[in-house]
C-alpha cells in the first residue's frame, strides 16, 4: 500500500473516536466511567485473543501490560477525571497537547528528528481544537487540568513506545494483547471504586458494542498498524480529527450550534493534519526498534 493509503486508513480511527462523546451521553448509563472503560477494553481484547490464539511470551508480557496501561487503563482513567472536572472544551484543548509531546518523545526514544513543520502543525492543531470546543464561560479546575495533561502524556508515551516495541506478530495480535492487558488492569479499579452497573437496556448494549467492537478493537487495530508504518508524530496529529468529528456530530445529530469560529477551527485542524502528513510524506521512515 502507498503511504497515503496508510495515512487514510489510520485516520479512520480518530474519526470514529469522535463519536465517543455522542455514544456515551446518549446510549450509556451515567456515573460508571471506569467500569465502562473496562467493558470497552476487556471483552474486545478477549475476542481478539480468541481470534489470533497467541499469547505474549517473555518480555512481551511486561511490555503488553505497560502499553495497555499507557494506551488504555491510565489514559482512559485520566481522560474521564478530566472530562468530569472540566468543561468538555477545556478537557479537549488540554488533551490536544499530545501530538507535541509525541514529537519530543519520539526524538529521545526512537531518534526521530524534530522538524519545525511538526511543531507548527501541533500549535495550529491546538488552536483549531480551542476554536472548535472552547466557550467564553469555560472554567479551569487544577485537578482536571493535571489529569488532562497526565492522560495526554500517558497516551504520548504509549504511542511512541508502541512504535519502539513492535513485536514480530501481526497488528491484530498486538492490539489483542494491549486491549486485554488494559482491561485487566481496569477491572479491579472499576469494581472497587464504582457501584455495580444496573441491568443494561438495549441502548446500553448497542452503545457498548459500538465502543468495544468498533471504537476499540477495530480502531486500535488501525491505529497500531499506522504506528508500525508511519512516524509517531504524524499518527498523533491525526488525533485532532476526533474533536472535529465530535463537533460535526453534535451539530448534525444533537442539534448543537455551529459558529463561524468553529468553522475556522475546523479549517485550522485540517491544515494542521495536512502539514503533519506532508512532513511524513517527504521523509524516510524510521525503523522500529526491538
Amino acid at each position: 500500500m502507498t503511504k497515503l493509503s496508510d495515512i487514510l486508513l489510520t485516520a479512520i480511527a480518530p474519526a470514529i473516536w469522535g463519536s465517543t462523546y455522542l455514544v456515551t451521553t446518549e446510549f450509556l448509563p451515567h456515573g460508571y466511567p471506569l467500569t465502562v472503560a473496562m467493558l470497552r477494553a476487556l471483552p474486545a481484547g478477549i475476542l481478539l485473543l480468541l481470534i489470533v490464539r497467541q499469547l505474549p511470551w517473555g518480555i512481551w508480557w511486561l511490555r503488553a501490560f505497560i502499553l495497555g496501561a499507557l494506551n488504555f487503563s491510565f489514559f482512559w482513567a485520566m481522560l474521564f477525571i478530566s472530562a468530569y472536572r472540566l468543561p468538555g472544551g477545556v478537557a479537549a484543548t488540554v488533551g490536544a497537547i499530545q501530538p507535541l509531546v509525541v514529537v519530543m518523545l519520539a526524538r529521545f526514544l526512537i531518534g526521530t528528528p524534530i522538524r519545525s513543520v511538526a511543531i507548527v502543525a501541533g500549535i495550529i492543531g491546538m488552536a483549531g481544537v480551542s476554536l472548535l470546543v472552547l466557550t467564553p464561560s469555560a472554567a479551569l479546575d487544577p485537578v482536571g487540568i493535571i489529569a488532562g495533561l497526565a492522560g495526554a502524556i500517558s497516551m504520548a508515551f504509549g504511542t511512541v513506545l508502541t512504535r519502539r516495541w513492535m513485536p514480530p506478530v501481526s497488528s491484530l495480535t498486538f492490539t489483542a494483547w494491549q486491549l486485554t492487558a488494559g482491561g485487566i488492569l481496569l477491572l479491579p479499579v472499576g469494581l472497587l471504586l464504582e457501584p455495580a452497573l444496573p441491568v443494561p437496556s438495549t441502548a446500553n448494549i448497542l452503545g457498548m458494542a459500538w465502543l468495544g467492537l468498533v471504537g476499540a478493537a477495530f480502531t486500535y487495530l488501525l491505529w497500531f498498524r499506522g504506528l508500525a508504518k508511519l512516524d509517531p508524530g504524524a499518527v498523533a496529529s491525526l488525533g485532532f480529527l476526533s474533536p472535529l468529528v465530535a463537533t460535526l456530530l453534535g451539530w448534525r445529530v444533537l442539534g448543537q450550534s455551529l459558529t463561524a469560529l468553529q468553522i475556522a477551527g475546523m479549517i485550522a485542524v485540517l491544515a494542521s493534519v495536512w502539514l503533519a502528513q506532508r512532513a511524513q510524506m517527504t521523509r524516510r521512515p524510521v525503523a522500529a526498534q526491538q
